[in-house]
């Protein structure tokens, strides 16, 4: 099917980038520069008319439809009645009622309390002062291809330079990196790979001087590097042994996105705080931090908090978006989504010797090739680009197309993006 009307991109695109270079600042990158006028489950469409199908997501932020119905009706009803008054001014229920939701769906069956915030680094960033808090600690572990945000705090626990850290420093201190669980590379087993992180934790930083463990379950500016079986539940045991949090940054992989709500579901990890983003208001800025009840509550009063943290248009949609989750059974359509992208591309990558792997769990499958420069990687978005499919690459190297697709997609879309994705590829 043509669902393109010009090249892309288009003439209006281009005007709108003539435009943007006089506005916005230069370091403001766009992965495709398409203008987008409208959007609907699994389509971008551009103001040129063209129809792009999209394997993106926004970065894995609209899972439950763009928009969502749930979503767009929850913020139309919201914005008639008010738009903010600051939960730390005049509270308002559909605060409690999102923590409520993220204390019963984020792993462990404890009693949690939750915080509301703006974005994913500024839930990191909070965790790690809750942690530094509650234990009197300072040092922060984090791992290799590990991404945890833009701010100055969140730049030091990222582990790539280019292009986030590049001459932004200096960084804040007590962070220390150590080797995370990468299959494909290390060959190791996860209890390998755990006891090797925790050689180096003792050794560089010492247990008692450890505040937090931040790791993405599965990494994903990194590379959507899933670590071997058994890598998660050590370390986590080796936190609980030692008194140090265990913080699980699952800003990415939230939110049905995996196949389950959250992704250490899938080896039964419970962690002792979550920090949560992206897909939880179906495209609205919204984060969270949940934690154990004892932790969270440890933290005195106006330690916590900010203007616009859990503003009630962000949980109006955020309310709507769980409950598309759920009505619709996503983490269903996310296992769906693994089964035909993983075996379509697996048979990809058997007639080539430029793949070194094709993994993922759920609808967040990733190709990683063999060259560990950017350049293939590059190549092969760019035709998707041109032919109207969006994707997106990551990894340490850059060598990594990473695919995310709505969990909504209809199934004949998803088909035609990969065929698009397979002949380049294959080219």
């Amino acid at each position: 099917m043509t669902r393109l009307r010009t090249a892309i991109p288009g003439p209006k695109s281009l005007e709108l980038q003539a435009r943007r270079r006089d506005a916005v600042a230069a370091g403001v990158g766009s992965t495709l520069p398409v203008y987008v006028d409208s959007a609907d489950d699994g389509l971008l469409v551009d103001v040129d008319g063209n129809q792009l199908i999209d394997l993106g997501s926004g970065i894995a932020v609209t899972n439950a439809g763009n928009p969502a119905p749930a979503v767009a009706e929850a913020v139309h009803a919201q914005i008639d009645r008010f738009s903010h008054t600051c939960f730390m001014v005049t509270p308002y229920e559909s605060y409690l009622e999102v923590c409520e939701a993220l204390n019963e769906l984020t792993p462990g069956e404890h009693e949690k309390r939750s915080v509301l915030f703006n974005s994913g680094a500024e839930a990191v960033e909070n965790a790690v002062k809750i942690a530094r808090h509650v234990t009197g600690r300072q040092a922060v572990v984090v791992f290799d291809h590990g991404y945890h945000g833009r701010t100055n705090l969140t730049m030091a626990l990222t582990a790539k330079n280019m292009p986030y850290k590049h001459r932004f420093g200096p960084f804040a201190p007590e962070v220390y990196r150590v080797p995370a669980s990468y299959p494909l590379h290390d060959g190791l087993t996860g209890a390998e790979a755990a006891r090797r992180a925790i050689s180096a934790i003792e050794k560089q930083v010492g247990a008692d001087d450890t505040a937090a463990v931040v790791i993405e379950p599965i990494q994903g500016e990194g590379g959507f590097v899933e670590p071997a079986p058994g890598f998660l539940p050590a370390l986590a045991q080796w936190c609980r042994e030692h008194g140090v949090l265990f913080v699980a940054d699952e800003i990415q992989t939230g939110f049905c996105r995996t196949g389950s709500w959250f992704a250490l579901d899938h080896e039964g990890v419970v962690p002792d705080l979550v920090t949560t983003a992206k897909g939880i208001a179906g495209g609205l800025p919204l984060a969270a931090v949940t934690g154990r009840a004892e932790v969270m509550d440890a933290v005195h009063v106006g330690g916590l908090g900010g203007t616009y943290g859990g503003n009630p248009v962000a949980c109006a949609a955020a309310l709507g978006a769980i409950r598309t989750m759920r009505e619709r059974d996503l983490n269903a359509a996310a296992r769906r989504i693994e089964e035909t992208v993983l075996g379509r591309l697996r048979v990809v990558a058997a007639k080539t010797d430029a793949i070194a792997e094709v993994r993922g769990r759920g609808a967040m499958i990733a190709v990683e090739f063999t060259e560990r420069t950017p350049d293939v990687a590059a190549r092969v978005a760019k035709a998707c680009h041109e032919r109207g499919v969006v994707v997106l690459t990551c990894g340490t190297y850059g060598n990594v197309i990473r695919l995310l697709p709505p969990l909504v997609i209809p199934d004949d879309l998803l088909a035609e993006g990969l065929d698009v994705l397979e002949g380049a590829l294959l080219a």
